[in-house]
């Protein structure tokens, strides 16, 4: 009792895990009233019981392991967290629950697995269900196919996948344990239920007695469709609803879901793919090709029993298939013939669509062999072309059939027209298109007039079952000729027909056609008669039309919309009535007579040919009156034409009768049924009055009113045929004209190009002008409709026709062809909306293409040339692919059949040799071109192929093939490619180079598309393979491509592919494709595709005056239904309403549906891609005088993914309005969109840079308004605008300065003023000062005083590169020849001389007398003194303030401007705002500024200053300068040696040591003196690249050269090394040496101290010592972001370099572990951010893992250290430093610090810090005293060796700042007098140099926020000028600094050469030029000599300082009153010696 009184006492969860049954059973009781009452499925007490249910199921004590069940299934139904315990539950159920003998147990762990189904996680519980099947324990085994088939009967297939259960199933049937078999049987009839016979063939093989039963039991089931009856969770409210529906008694809306519900799974999918290919006979293509058919009879059996197998692999079948085909083609063995027929359908049947890439091949010779007679071979025949039929699509092997349609065979000819009757079984309305029926029915009504019966029968069956396809609407119009008893027999096939598809199709297209036309009746009744009596008549004359429906309306004839070109190319009666072509004979002159009196008064026939013309012309007015009141079913219009044709006809003289004449066949062909019998008979007499002055016009009417009864494509062929069979000039032209006219009218749908094209031709090179001048215009008009392509025909003109060509284009560029008023309108009746018929753009677009004609140039393929590509010897192969070249180059444009070159060059893309690859695919780029869009059919073959390409290793390869897969996709869209599994199976490869391309070209391509092929989810689970690649650009293509992917296939279906993934990657990519969900792009809308050319054309719209796209048919169709009703009633409204309806795609819809989403869509990264782009080169940069188009389409292009398509259209229009329009919307949306303006800016801005090159002033205007609120915008945002943006939009800002107009320059500039509040104003001011070279004088002018007021505003820091170039530059305009320029120069520098003083005529430098006379004046006219302290205060403010807060926004930030780094933001190098400045120059300017200054501190020491000082300063009176005064930037100096240095250089690296040797003395003596030094500024870099060039140099060549003096080598050394160790001791130069050339001077150094050939040499130790003295020099004075940086990645570099030597990573570790030491001192002066991004590169690149597989743990231990060492000095700050990772999830960075941060606190007071220093300075305060006399030891040690005395001295410096009052006596007193005092020496100079520190204002020591409160006035807090002790400070100190300012000003000095040993930068004072420590003892007396001077002034500057830091908060201020307090006192000891 005494233990149960002790667990009894435990919380539930410790219950349910105590080793106690009895606690256990009492735990899960608890538990499981916990559960039940816990109401929130979210509530945290869930997750307590996360770990524990899998102990609830698998419990060892039965009783206990119940009562957990039930506690677990409770668990799993409502916690919220359960999903992520379903593996190891469901595994603990299955082996610890399913083997219990309890049933009660095994009912609950089938519970618990079904309820984890209901919860999502049904694929996990499968996988483990589907594990426990292959368990040895029958009882398991039994239980989980129970549970699986229980999952099966509830939820339904489309929750449990049948497939993996499927493959078991026969496995089952098997077993030896009956128990299971009968398991078996039952899960088989409940899958069968679901899935019906889709199971038959995968239990095929199954023991048959089995089977049998198994069938008899399916045959027992219900047929019903079943439906689950459980639901998953997101379900359930679908349950809920089927419950109220059953409950309300109606099974309503359940009826109409059964189709859905059930899936439809084909056994196909169920199967097992078979390898077959390697089982092939290895003597089978010998075999086949056998002499004796035998052989061949059994290769081919070998080959039948293997393509048995119901599913084949995917694999390369050409060789195969070619064999077989040869069989088929050439075998005289009919029997061969047949087995080989059946061998294809084998491999058709198996590969399904993997064999459509063959299919081409194949087709022609089958159906040529259907010449055979013999029934089974014709049978085989059949069942191969048939299968072959359903693996590709119609639309591409329609060119085969066609072919062979027109062969004399009749056996041929009939199977084919059976073969395309089952065929369109197969299709439905939108698979069987217009284009595509068109011309199968031309050829197919060539059959049913053949001579042969079974061929008309074959025919009307193919027609009949087209009909019942497609419904009569579509296919009536192909049936114009065919007679009454013809088109019966059609109708009658075709209600015989059944379609595979049931008549779904044809009935939703004959439901279509009876809306479509409600009130087609009526007018039928009168017409209907007449149309059977004409339609029996002989078929003599030409056709004509019926009457069109008009029931109502005004005296119009109706007819087809938009007709199609002439004959049967009458396709586009689109939705109107049947409108029949009424075939009228021709009628004989007598009958006509005859029929022409009984509506003619008989006066009127009398006087026709009366030779009165007043009788004439009065004959002609009774004809009109007759004419006009003539009903239009009773005129006989040809009857009437003959009569006005008879004598005189059309060579009537007078004038007035002609026009009457003309007139009158205007009014019978508008009101007659006028049929082109009528027509023939008067257009000749109209085409030849068409030039006639005064008839002209009245001729065009009737020609016009013609067009409209009979088409204009059939009237313009006949008018363009009759005018160019003439010789009349002006009736050439005039027709000309009236069909340009005429194309506006009528649209040009239907037009017959080809035909117009030789007209035009011949017009073209007609004599006379004007033809010439009409042609040209005609073809503008046809542009309008063609585009592009038209081009094309007239490329073979000469060059000055052809530039006029082009300027008539030219003017139609952009135009939109107006919409059609004429033909269209009056067909409403009809109700034509266009959309449906738009359906197939092909109809427009690719018509135009098609009609280039295009050569066949398969014979020139030979077999000859095809052994020649794949030749052994290259240059052969190179031969043949050449004439490829030429032949695909002669031709221009091809036929698709191009024999066996697609398998030549598909070998040719993996050619060893590069160059052969890249030709090949320049050739297939031709291909693409040549053969246009029916390149199609050979994507499989030869597309996928290029798409293999993209993963060669070489960049221009993949270059190649991109260009070349672009080119194909642009002609054979996208669907190709994505149909199949071809390009998953690419990804599949791991490949980075193929991925990352693939991905890029997917991410491109996707976006654009409307809708995908399903296929598309096969590329998925590849796509997250990618995600998690070890390559980091393939995951970066993979991330960019997600979104595009969800946007076609939806979250849900990518989430649910995850299921397969390993957990943690699972997780990763959800989390991914969460952060996709939010950035994905929405479907681009039907409109956006209005543009329907596929030669990407002329604007939008091209032959679209029809227009839904093509996806899109069948909804546009529904659209369109109530259409006709609207638009019947009233003629009036009919053209407008045609209008309104002509283009939903381009206005109505357009305006509705598509602008309501956001105009700029953002896209991730979207901005910094272009921006790395541009970098890389890859696209053109901004930068132009004027805009060439290809920086325009290269803007559109960018803008097409980020800018709303229907805004782009208008940005990019030709016309300006448009150009408003869209300022006015991006207006309007600039405020809700501020994130996406944003993101597009830099586009945004670049398009506004085209408008300001734009003529139009509205459009200037309304974008300067744009540009105003948007930087108010952006600066309200505080975005900080980027170098990119800024350089490709401030430069063309500048230019409208210039502008004539007031109001323009005045917005401008208010522009550029806002502008300074989002970009630095001192970058701001180079771009301003290019302006002023402008030869505009306005710009000149404008520019100059916008300067002034930067310099007003911001003071003299703005003036870049420095003050004195700047103020020189605006100097020179004082002498403009253009007064206002002149002005504003002068008034400039004036603005200058308030800020700056007198100080700006120094800066100036010479200047003409005049031009100095005319700026003395000004400057006394309008001079105020300048005022000091404001300008400080207004420096660059609104920059500072905004900086601040917006550190952390990493888009929106931008370097912070400060002082000094604006002074050096010529020579910063790295991008980030690293300052080089030290204090002397920032101290002169200073000092020159408060010259006037009489500062109260002066008074508080006048006995000091006027007594003790005056007689020394008396020389400096005397001296006059030697040079002018420098300027605080030295420009003089830079203008002038600038050169000499560069030069001086450049020598540097010579490969002469001599030369080398002079060039490194030469630098050294600038280096050594101390005012000369300066110079080298800026020249850093370039420095140290010609240094370690010349080491590389040595390294490499000298010391390897036998004949060279070692004594040179050494020389050169140590001249080098000299100069590094005198550089590098001047911080201010040190620090401007950049990160990579950094990188490379350590690897030179690193690599020279590793040289063993040196240790041989005399000196060379010497060289050692010396090298690593610089080593140091270089870690403690270069910048120290940048050295570590560099240290970071040569780390990482040499750890990659397998070659390289362990030494060289260990010493450069050294060099790191050494910089660690520094941190503590030098962490704030360090850019975290850049360091933190370094180390996240480092880990990327060495993960843990592979750090350890390191022979040395020094690696890892290094990169701990300093991340240590890091965390201990930010502390949790360190993770704000994070900011420049894009992705942190690539390394273990942020985990590793997030740890260390967790471990710190514990650590912080017990540790001692030893790990890190590596045995530095600190010891724990408890070490015992042995340890710390152990430890000093050592560091006196260090001091006493040569090689280490400068560290042990900082060690020891450490020791005692650390423990004040340590006791190093004991460690002196045995050493020497001297020894003592260099240490007592050395730890001073330490001290001084630390300290020193602090004085340097540096940016990059001192954050933002410190820098800004540098800024306000100098504070006058010093009370003393003496020491804070009291001390006062000797003269010898003043008299030093006076020194050094003498020097800086030029002043001569008494002694040149005595330079003083310190600066004012308090460094220690070391020898300019060392080669080893040694020499530090020779120095030693110079320092004693200083050392009391310089005590003095580092107490002077810095005790006040150091006092000052001990609080971090006032150390800023506290080191800008210093600064201040010195200049005073300086500024004080000046104005004494006045």
């Amino acid at each position: 009792m005494g233990d149960d009184s002790e667990w009894m006492k435990l919380s539930v969860d410790q219950k349910c895990e105590h080793k106690l049954w009895k606690a256990r059973l009492s735990g899960y009781e608890e538990a499981l009233k916990i559960f039940q009452k816990i109401k929130d499925e979210k509530s945290p007490e869930w997750s307590k019981y996360l770990g524990l249910i899998k102990k609830f199921v698998t419990d060892s004590n039965a009783v206990v392991q119940l009562k957990g069940l039930e506690a677990a299934l409770v668990y799993v139904e409502n916690a919220h967290v359960a999903g992520k315990t379903t593996g190891e539950v469901v595994s603990g159920v299955v082996s610890k629950v399913f083997n219990q003998p309890k049933a009660k147990a095994k009912e609950l762990g089938t519970e618990i697995c079904l309820m984890y189904i209901e919860i999502e996680k049904g694929e996990a519980v499968q996988e483990e269900l589907l594990k426990g099947l292959d368990s040895k324990n029958p009882k398991i085994t039994v239980a989980c196919i129970e549970t699986l088939r229980k999952a099966l009967s509830e939820f339904g297939s489309k929750i449990i996948l049948l497939k993996p259960i499927i493959k078991v199933l026969p496995k089952l049937f098997e077993s030896r344990e009956k128990a299971i078999r009968d398991e078996a049987k039952l899960i088989a009839v409940e899958i069968y239920r679901w899935i019906r016979d889709a199971l038959k063939a995968p239990l095929q093989n199954i023991n048959s007695v089995q089977l049998k039963e198994l069938e008899e039991e399916w045959l027992k089931l219900p047929t019903g469709v079943p439906k689950p009856t459980r639901f998953l969770r997101s379900q359930q409210e679908l349950e809920a609803k089927l419950e109220q529906q059953q409950s309300a008694g109606g099974d309503a809306e359940g009826g109409g879901d059964d189709g859905d519900e059930a899936p439809q799974i084909d056994a196909y999918e169920l199967l097992e793919a078979v390898e077959i290919l390697s089982k092939l006979p290895k003597d089978f293509y010998d075999k086949i090709e056998a002499k004796k058919w035998q052989e061949r009879k059994e290769a081919l059996e070998a080959v039948e029993v293997l393509v048995k197998n119901p599913k084949l692999e995917a694999g390369d079948y050409s060789d195969l298939v070619k064999a077989l085909k040869k069989v088929v083609g050439k075998d005289t063995n009919v029997m061969l013939v047949a087995l080989a027929a059946k061998c294809l359908t084998g491999l058709a049947v198996g590969l399904r669509k993997k064999f459509g890439q063959y299919a081409g091949h194949v087709v022609p010779t089958i159906l040529e062999k259907f010449k055979e007679k013999k029934p089974q071979v014709v049978q085989a025949l059949q069942e191969a072309i048939d299968a072959i039929f359903l693996t590709t699509t119609l639309q591409s092997i329609s060119e085969d059939i066609l072919a062979v349609m027109d062969n004399k065979n009749p056996t041929i000819k009939q199977q084919t027209s059976l073969f395309i009757a089952r065929s369109f079984r197969h299709c439905t309305s939108s698979t069987l298109p217009k284009s595509l029926l068109k011309p199968f029915c031309a050829a197919l009504l060539k059959h049913i007039n053949d001579s042969a019966p079974e061929v008309r029968d074959a025919a009307f069956e193919a027609l009949g079952t087209a009909l019942k396809v497609v419904g009569e609407k579509a296919v009536n119009p192909f049936l114009a000729d065919v007679d009454k008893l013809k088109l019966d027999r059609i109708k009658e096939c075709s209600e015989k027909v059944e379609l595979v598809y049931g008549k779904k199709a044809g009935a939703t297209a004959d439901k279509r056609e009876s809306k479509a036309l409600p009130g087609k009746t009526a007018a039928s009744g009168a017409a209907g008669d007449k149309d059977v009596k004409e339609a029996a008549a002989p078929k003599s004359g030409p056709l004509k039309k019926a009457p069109a429906t008009k029931a109502s309306g005004p005296p119009k004839k109706g007819k087809p919309a938009v007709s199609g070109a002439s004959g049967g190319s009458g396709s586009k009666n689109k939705k109107g009535p049947d409108v029949k072509e009424i075939v009228e004979p021709e009628l004989s002159v007598e009958v006509c007579e005859e029929k022409a009196s009984v509506v003619l008064p008989s006066t009127c026939l009398q006087l026709l040919d009366s030779s009165n013309w007043k009788e004439r012309l009065a004959c002609m007015e009774e004809f009109q009156k007759a004419v006009e009141l003539m009903d239009r079913t009773e005129m006989p219009c040809q009857a009437l034409v003959r009569m006005l044709a008879k004598k005189p006809g059309w060579k009537e003289t007078n004038f007035q009768v002609m026009q009457m004449k003309l007139h009158i066949v205007a009014l019978i062909a508008q009101k007659g049924n006028f049929s082109k019998t009528s027509a023939q008979v008067v257009l000749d007499g109209l085409v030849d009055k068409i030039g006639d002055v005064k008839c002209g016009n009245n001729a065009k009417e009737a020609l016009t009113a013609i067009a409209e009864a009979c088409l204009l494509p059939w009237t313009a062929e006949q008018v363009m045929s009759m005018a160019f069979s003439q010789k009349n000039p002006k009736n050439q032209s005039e027709t000309l004209n009236w069909l340009s006219n005429a194309i506006k009218e009528f649209g040009f749908s239907g037009l017959n190009v080809k035909a117009f094209i030789s007209n035009v031709k011949t017009a073209l090179a007609a004599t006379n002008p004007a033809v010439r001048t009409s042609a040209i215009t005609l073809l503008g008009v046809m542009y309008l409709y063609v585009g592009p392509p038209l081009r094309m025909f007239f490329e073979d003109e000469k060059t000055a026709l052809l530039s006029q060509i082009d300027a008539e284009f030219e003017k139609m560029q952009g135009q939109t062809p107006p919409a059609p008023t004429r033909g269209t309108s009056k067909n409403i009746g009809g109700g034509t909306d266009e959309g449906e018929d738009g359906d197939e753009p092909d109809e427009g677009g690719s018509d135009v293409v098609d009609l280039l004609p295009r050569v066949e140039i398969s014979d020139k393929i030979t077999l000859e040339l095809i052994s020649k590509i794949g030749d052994k010897n290259w240059k052969i192969r190179k031969e043949g692919l050449d004439e490829v070249s030429s032949i695909i180059n002669e031709a221009k444009f091809i036929q698709p059949n191009i024999g066996e070159l697609p398998a030549a060059l598909k070998g040719r893309l993996n050619d060893s040799n590069k160059i052969l690859v890249q030709q090949t695919l320049s050739i297939l780029q031709q291909l693409a071109v040549a053969m246009g869009p029916n390149v199609k059919q050979h994507v499989k073959n030869l597309g996928i192929p290029i798409i293999t390409v993209l993963g060669d290793s070489k960049n221009n390869v993949r270059a190649a093939a991109l260009a070349t897969v672009n080119a194909w996709a642009e002609q054979t869209g996208m669907k190709e490619w994505l149909e199949g599994e071809d390009l998953s199976e690419e990804l599949k490869k791991e490949n980075p180079f193929l991925r990352q391309e693939l991905l890029g070209w997917l991410a491109e391509k996707l976006p654009t598309l409307r809708s995908t092929p399903t296929d598309l989810i096969l590329c998925v689970p590849h796509l997250y393979s990618c995600l998690e690649d070890r390559n980091g650009d393939v995951r970066k293509k993979a991330q960019d491509a997600l979104p595009f992917f969800m946007m076609h296939l939806g979250y849900e279906k990518m989430a649910k592919a995850t299921g397969k993934l390993k957990p943690t990657s699972k997780d990763q990519v959800l989390a991914m494709l969460e952060k996709a969900k939010a950035n994905m792009p929405a479907k681009p809308a039907a409109p956006a595709k209005a543009s329907s050319k596929p030669a990407g054309g002329a604007g939008p719209a091209k032959f679209q005056p029809v227009s839904a796209p093509v996806e899109d048919s069948m909804s546009s169709s529904v659209e369109s239904k109530p259409d006709p009703k609207k638009t019947r009633g009233g003629g009036v409204s009919k053209a407008k309403s045609v209008q309104g309806k002509k283009m939903p795609s381009k206005s109505s819809l357009k305006e509705d549906d598509d602008k309501s989403g956001p105009i700029f869509i953002i896209v991730p990264n979207g901005k910094e891609q272009r921006m790395r782009d541009e970098k890389a080169l890859k696209v053109l940069k901004w930068n132009f005088t004027t805009p060439r188009d290809e920086y325009i389409e290269q803007l559109k292009l960018q803008m097409s993914s980020c800018v709303a398509r229907w805004l782009q259209d208008e940005m990019f229009h030709s016309d300006f309005q448009h150009h408003n329009k869209a300022l006015a919307v991006m207006v309007d949306h600039l405020e809700s969109e501020k994130e996406g303006v944003i993101s597009c800016l830099d586009l945004i801005l670049k398009w506004l840079t085209l408008r300001f090159f734009d003529t139009n002033t509205s459009v200037l205007m309304k974008a300067l308004e744009y540009l105003k609120l948007l930087f108010t915008l952006l600066s309200d945002e505080e975005y900080h605008l980027t170098e990119n943006e800024a350089s490709s939009f401030i430069p063309y800002l500048i230019l409208k300065v210039g502008e004539p107009k007031d109001v323009i320059r005045k917005d401008v500039r208010a522009i550029l003023n806002r502008m300074c509040l989002v970009y630095p104003a001192s970058k701001m001011f180079p771009f301003i000062m290019e302006g002023t070279k402008s030869k505009n004088s306005k710009q000149r002018a404008e520019c100059l005083e916008e300067l002034g007021c930067l310099v007003e505003s911001y003071g003299m820091n703005v003036c870049q590169p420095t003050p004195g170039k700047a103020l020189k530059e605006m100097a020179i305009h004082i002498g403009d020849r253009d007064n206002t320029v002149r002005n504003a120069a002068l008034n400039t520098i004036v603005t200058v001389y308030n800020v700056h003083g007198d100080q700006v005529f120094k800066l100036i430098g010479n200047l003409s007398e005049k031009d100095m006379s005319m700026l003395e004046e000004r400057i006394k006219r309008s001079a105020k003194r300048p005022a000091a302290a404001p300008i400080k205060q207004v420096e660059e403010r609104p920059q500072r303030t905004q900086n601040l807060n917006s550190n952390a926004n990493m888009l929106r930030k931008g370097p912070a401007e400060d002082m000094s780094s604006r002074l050096n933001q010529a020579r910063s190098l790295s991008g980030h705002s690293e300052a080089t400045h030290t204090v002397p120059r920032e101290f002169q300017l200073d000092l020159d500024e408060i010259e006037n200054d009489n500062g109260t501190v002066r008074c508080e020491m006048p006995a000091l200053v006027q007594h003790k000082l005056d007689d020394i300063f008396e020389p400096v009176l005397i001296p006059e300068p030697k040079i002018r005064a420098v300027s605080p930037h030295f420009d003089d100096m830079h203008s002038n040696t600038a050169s000499t240095i560069n030069f001086i250089i450049s020598q540097v690296a010579s490969g002469d040591i001599n030369t080398s040797v002079q060039a490194l003395t030469q630098i050294d003596e600038v280096l050594r003196q101390e005012d000369k030094s300066e110079a080298m500024s800026g020249h850093i870099d370039q420095f140290l690249i010609a240094t370690f060039m010349q080491l590389r140099l040595i390294y490499n060549t000298h010391m390897a050269d036998e004949k060279l003096d070692k004594d040179e080598i050494i020389k050169l050394y140590s001249c080098i090394i000299g100069n590094m160790i005198s550089l590098f001791q001047m911080e201010n130069l040190a620090r401007e040496a950049s990160t990579g050339v950094l990188k490379d001077l350590m690897h030179g150094l690193i690599t020279l101290m590793l040289d063993s050939r040196i240790e041989d040499l005399e000196e060379g130790q010497q060289v050692f010592r010396s090298v690593n003295l610089l080593v140091v020099k270089v870690l403690e004075k270069s910048d120290q972001t940048n050295i570590l940086s560099a240290l970071l990645v040569l780390l990482q570099d040499s750890l990659l370099a397998t070659a390289g030597s362990p030494k060289f990573s260990e010493l450069v570790m050294k060099c790191l572990w050494r910089m660690v030491r520094l941190l503590p001192d030098t962490i704030n002066s360090i850019n975290l951010d850049r360091i933190l991004l370094d180390i996240h590169i480092f880990m990327k690149v060495f993960p843990k893992e592979k750090l350890k597989q390191c022979k040395s743990e020094f690696p890892i231990r290094t990169l701990k250290t300093l991340l240590h060492t890091l965390c201990k000095l930010k502390g949790p700050k360190i993770l704000d430093h994070l900011t420049m990772i894009d992705n942190k999830n690539e390394s273990e960075l942020e985990a590793h610090l997030c740890r260390m941060m967790k471990h710190s606190l514990d650590q912080m007071g017990s540790k001692s810090d030893k790990e890190t220093e590596k045995g530095a300075s600190r010891i724990d305060e408890k070490a015992s005293k042995a340890k710390v006399n152990d430890f000093l030891a050592e560091i006196f040690k260090k001091i006493g060796s040569k090689e280490n005395t400068k560290e042990g001295l900082a060690e020891l410096y450490e020791y005692k700042k650390k423990y004040s009052d340590a006791d190093i006596e004991p460690f002196l007193k045995n050493s020497s007098q001297f020894f003592q005092s260099y240490v007592e020496r050395g730890l001073r100079v330490i001290e001084m140099e630390r300290e020193g520190k602090g004085r340097i204002p540096s940016s990059t020591g001192i954050s933002p926020q410190m820098e800004v409160s540098c800024v306000p006035t100098p504070t006058s807090t010093v009370s003393s000028v003496g020491n804070t002790n009291g001390e006062e400070v000797g003269p010898s100190v003043y008299l030093e600094r006076l020194k050094i300012l003498r020097q800086r000003c030029g002043l001569e000095n008494t002694k040149q050469d005595d330079r003083p040993a310190l600066t004012l930068l308090s460094k220690p004072s070391v020898p300019a030029v060392v080669s080893s420590t040694d020499m530090l003892h020779s120095k030693l007396s110079q320092i004693r000599e200083s050392r009391e001077q310089h005590h003095h002034l580092d107490l002077d500057s810095n005790q006040m300082h150091s006092a000052a830091t001990t609080s971090s908060s006032s150390s800023s201020s506290s080191t800008a009153a210093n600064i201040d307090d010195l200049k005073k006192r300086l500024e004080r000891i000046k104005s004494s010696r006045k």
